[in-house]
């Protein structure tokens, strides 16, 4: 089956406090991270929390990579959505594990926009 795009759901933990509270390392690891898979930058949007936490989106011309952390935990949770056959979205996600010194990740690919089940949708319309 042929997907307009691919949706990776990673869950990144054992991450290092000092790296996930900081908006600046964030923000470029994140943008390394869409570069790293050969997307396109447009746009990007952070947000650094108090007392800790950092949240936010690098909106690629592919899609987007978002994430959420919770420094106190050394958790993140980040999607990685791409569309087209140029941009790895796991090529993202492991230069994530490695920037942010994670323990491990659990990740979910999910196919988004299925061909064959958007063109049923629009005939039972």
């Amino acid at each position: 089956m042929k997907a307009l795009g691919r949706h990776v759901l990673a869950e990144i933990y054992d991450c290092d406090f000092e790296v996930l509270n900081d908006i600046k390392k964030v923000e470029e690891i994140m943008v390394n991270a869409a570069l790293e898979a050969g997307a396109e930058v447009r746009e990007i949007a952070f947000h650094k929390f108090s007392p800790q936490g950092v949240s936010g989106v690098v909106v690629i011309s592919e899609s987007h990579l978002a994430i959420h952390t919770w420094p106190e935990l050394g958790y993140a949770a980040v999607d990685v959505f791409t569309c087209g056959d140029t941009v790895n979205p796991w090529d993202s996600c492991n230069y994530l594990v490695d920037k942010f010194k994670a323990g491990h990740m659990t990740a979910t690919e999910v196919k988004r926009g299925i061909v064959e089940g958007i063109q049923k949708e629009a005939v039972n319309l």
